[in-house]
């Protein structure tokens, strides 16, 4: 669906709005110029040249930001051609995330740093986020859907040598950091202002700490491809749960995680700590079959997507409007927290909540209208309609 671009003011009127300083009944969302001009119930209505909408019995939120996305829409970012990857995109922004993160998976070293490459130039011309490397640096052990021979210890200079070939556009890495140069990398990653994101590992509680004094700040899918919690050896997911400086990665697909492990997750960390992501590989938004994820063979059947060869789960087909209504429907999240989870806090990792994240004036008017179910009806990016809800 091509976006439709309104160019006269618009304000979106008598929603429940939700912005930083909480829920807003009966507000309304001014838009100009691509940009939010106005949040809240405090504006006047505009002039005669005001498209003025009315979306009452509507939220309206904060256009969603996916930190860790491999593809959709039958398109993958690993492998995919420029205009697949942008296909991808699109079907992400159809379901509200209107900022994404391009993910690869593990591969040849060469072949990863040509696929930076690719990726790079759609980060310049503002289509993608960054880059985020998953593999090759994780442990054999906990390697989910990673091709073990493919795998390598986090060599400082090879994780150098992709951060080179993303020319800027690198994000976060993903590395499993109890390796034999694990915390050198972490160190490096930092020094060049990429997050480090501890996954995919088998690091003990100590190792672990270890990371997180290093300069790690973010855990790749938690729970998810890392030893389970135990009372004496309690591993990884302690030592991220319990630090402040550590954001954790969540699949709400009601697959990855059950629902009191969600609940575990945000008592423990709190809202300000976590990030809603989808993980997705291409049949996000594109329907059961067989896929690829890399080298690696994928079936996807009934949702689930999982490895031919030994049935691991593969990534999600999750699509960000899903993980919302989940959050707060199932999970009984409050809004406030779930905008928190899926816009806020991603927003602030990636260094860019100055324009995106939030509905307040000056940002980008990227906003997603949901019904009283919470069904998505609508998305505007940069104040263009992708989905216009009326």
């Amino acid at each position: 669906m091509a976006p439709v671009s309104t160019t006269q003011r618009t304000v979106l009127s008598g929603a429940r709005v939700v912005l930083p300083s909480g829920v807003v009944e009966n507000g309304r969302v001014t838009v100009d110029g691509g940009r939010i001009a106005a949040g809240g119930t405090t504006e006047a209505a505009g002039t005669a040249e005001t498209g003025t909408f009315d979306l009452s019995g509507h939220t309206v939120v904060p256009g969603f930001v996916d930190i860790h996305n491999h593809g959709g829409g039958g398109a993958s970012f690993t492998s995919g051609t420029p205009e697949e990857i942008l296909k991808g995109v699109r079907t992400h922004r159809e379901h509200g995330t209107t900022t994404v993160v391009a993910s690869t998976v593990t591969g040849e070293m060469d072949v990863l740093a040509q696929r930076a490459a690719l990726l790079s130039e759609l980060v310049e011309q503002g289509d993608l986020a960054g880059i985020h490397f998953e593999g090759p640096f994780i442990s054999p052990c906990r390697k989910g859907a990673h091709m073990e021979s493919l795998l390598r210890d986090p060599d400082p200079a090879e994780v150098r040598k992709l951060i080179d070939a993303a020319r800027g556009t690198a994000r976060m890495v993903t590395l499993a950091t109890e390796l034999p140069g694990g915390l050198d990398s972490v160190r490096l990653l930092v020094e060049h202002g990429v997050i480090a994101a501890i996954g995919h590992t088998d690091a003990t509680y100590e190792q672990t700490i270890e990371a997180i004094d290093a300069g790690a700040t973010v855990a790749t899918h938690l729970f998810n491809a890392m030893p389970g919690l135990q009372h004496r050896t309690p591993g990884p997911i302690a030592a991220l749960l319990e630090d402040e400086r550590i954001t954790v990665e969540l699949i709400n697909d009601g697959t990855h995680l059950h629902p009191a492990v969600l609940e575990l997750a945000f008592g423990s960390a709190g809202a300000d700590r976590v990030a809603f992501i989808t993980d997705a590989m291409d049949a996000a938004g594109f329907g059961d079959g067989h896929y690829e994820l890399g080298p690696m063979k994928v079936e996807v059947k009934d949702g689930v997507a999982r490895l031919v060869e030994n049935g691991s789960i593969a990534g999600s087909t999750l699509t960000l409007d899903t993980a919302f209504k989940r959050a707060v429907t199932i999970d009984r999240l409050s809004l406030e927290d779930t905008v928190q989870a899926i816009s806020v806090n991603p927003a602030r990792l990636l260094g860019q909540y100055d324009r995106i994240g939030s509905l307040e004036p000056g940002k980008d008017a990227d906003l997603v209208v949901l019904n009283a179910a919470y069904d998505l009806v609508g998305v505007m990016r940069k104040g263009e309609w992708i989905i216009r809800p009326f």
